[in-house]
């Protein structure tokens, strides 16, 4: 196959991918970026262990051509919080406990991301509905969503930088 190259920003900086046209996203953060944090899990859009934000928009990198992403601004686990200074959604997952393993947790971070940008109080309904495109095989969601719940609660109260 004829490769190409794909500029795009990633966590904030100017990132490229030499790129085969049929090679999928995923496949492209993880072997010419390096990224770790979005997982090869089902490669057809079942579990979510492949989510990151591409402008905006909560996607599964494994059901997007990595040539689609050019020019985009792409932000994975690794570019939504620090150490020092973990994403608001990042501290309630672990104030409560919400996984053990952690595969899933690239989809159920940046599902609860685009949830909450959408609906800023919702219900345990709304709640599960985002979460039902993860598959968490170690729990039984309920920490998830009590999660959920606190990270809607502390970006209510304005504990959150530029979400």
């Amino acid at each position: 196959m004829n490769s190409e190259e794909v500029t795009f920003t990633l966590n904030g900086k100017p990132a490229r991918a030499g790129i085969d046209g049929a090679e999928t996203l995923v496949d492209s953060l993880r072997g010419s970026c390096g990224v770790a944090g979005v997982r090869v899990g089902c490669r057809n859009g079942d579990c979510g262990s492949c989510t990151a934000m591409v402008d905006d928009e909560c996607v599964k990198t494994c059901l997007m051509l990595a040539g689609r992403a050019r020019g985009s601004e792409i932000v994975t686990l690794e570019g939504l919080g620090t150490l020092d200074r973990p994403h608001p959604v990042q501290i309630a997952f672990m104030e409560q406990y919400a996984f053990q393993c952690g595969f899933c947790l690239p989809g159920m971070v940046f599902s609860t991301i685009s949830l909450l940008a959408r609906i800023p109080h919702p219900d345990e309904t709304e709640i599960r509905d985002a979460l039902s495109g993860n598959l968490c095989r170690c729990t039984g969601y309920a920490n998830i969503v009590k999660a959920v719940q606190r990270a809607a609660t502390m970006v209510a109260a304005g504990d959150h930088k530029d979400f």
